[in-house]
């Protein structure tokens, strides 16, 4: 994810990273509804 230089040579770091589990995703997609809920709530009652 980064690059250095060091004299003659170009040195990349290179990070890994795993997918979240199956119901890591089903949290999150449910917190992100209810956000959108509360967002569309909040501007029909303006």
């Amino acid at each position: 994810m980064s690059l250095y230089f060091k004299r003659n040579f170009i040195k990349v770091e290179l990070g890994i990273g795993r997918g979240k589990k199956l119901y890591d995703k089903r949290q999150d997609m449910a917190k992100k509804e209810s956000e959108r809920k509360i967002e569309r709530a909040m501007k029909q009652a303006i």
